[in-house]
This record gives C-alpha cells, structure tokens and sequence, in this order.
C-alpha cells in the first residue's frame, strides 16, 4: 500500500514537472533551416517557409513555430520551400531533423544529393544486386544489403 502511494505522489509531481510544451501562437511565418552533412553545409540558418520530411514514423511537414522535436529520417526526400516561393529537394539516405523553439530546424544527414542526380537504371541494377545479397548466409553482407535495398527502393520511387 504504501509503494502505491508513493508511486501516485511521484507521478503526480512528475506530471507537475515535465509538461509537454506547445507551440507558441505564431509570431512569424518564418523557419530558420540549417542542412549540414559532414563535408558541407546545404543551409546555414536559411529562411525558408516549409520543409517537409520523410521521418521515420512517416512523412510531416515542418512550419514556423513547429513543436519541439527529434525525429529519425528515413531515405526519401526533403522539399525545402524557400521564403522566395522556390522548391528545393534533395534524397537523403537518413539522418535527424531537430526542431528548437525559435523556429530552428537543423538537418543533419550523411549524404544530400539531388533527385536529378540519379540514373534510373543503374539504380535497378543495383538494386537487383542488392536484393540478390539479402538472403546471403553471412549475416554481415546479408545486413548491408538490406540497408542497401531500403535506399534503393526509396530511389527508384523518386527517379523515374
């Protein structure tokens, strides 16, 4: 009895102490987007209007004023909308999408190219590779070749 109590005191204190935040009624329709891979930086605190990405638990828009989160990407496209009404995109194979309060959104991922950057049928060749190694007996080619399928097939869906 007395754990249960003392369970129902913490649970209610940490409810009093870690409330979610929302976003701020909106001040500006302004984002400030940074885009940073390892051997460069795409954006550096660009205005931009939209960026809409493909997270892991699905694709989602981000606006000024955004909710606070972190969000694992998954290979697909960020569209960047810039303040001038210009659409830019670019394939990531992964990364993190950070948004901070103050309308900051980093971008972190280890490669940006893009779509155009891409020849459809050297991706089905190696694609076809690729899906012929998944099913390999050693599990470390076997685990490459299933990354290696996931990027390929988010690529052919963009390059055709």
């Amino acid at each position: 009895m007395f754990r249960l109590n003392a369970l129902k005191n913490v649970s209610r204190q940490s409810q009093i102490i870690a409330k979610r935040t929302y976003a701020e009624v909106a001040t500006s329709d302004v984002l400030k987007l940074s885009l940073a891979l390892p051997h460069e930086t795409l954006f550096s605190s660009a205005t931009v209007t939209q960026v809409n990405v493909p997270g892991a638990n699905g694709d989602f828009g981000i606006l000024a004023n955004h909710v606070p989160i972190v969000e694992q990407l998954r290979p697909g496209i960020v569209q960047i909308t810039e303040s001038s009404g210009n659409v830019k995109e670019f394939f990531v194979s992964g990364g993190f999408a950070t948004v901070q309060p103050g309308s900051t959104l980093s971008i972190t991922a280890v490669e940006a190219f893009e779509p155009t950057a891409f020849s459809p049928e050297s991706i089905k060749s190696q694609l076809a590779e690729a899906q012929k190694n998944v099913s390999s007996s050693d599990e470390a080619v076997a685990a490459k070749a299933a990354i290696q399928v996931e990027v390929l097939e988010a690529l052919q869906a963009i390059a055709k």
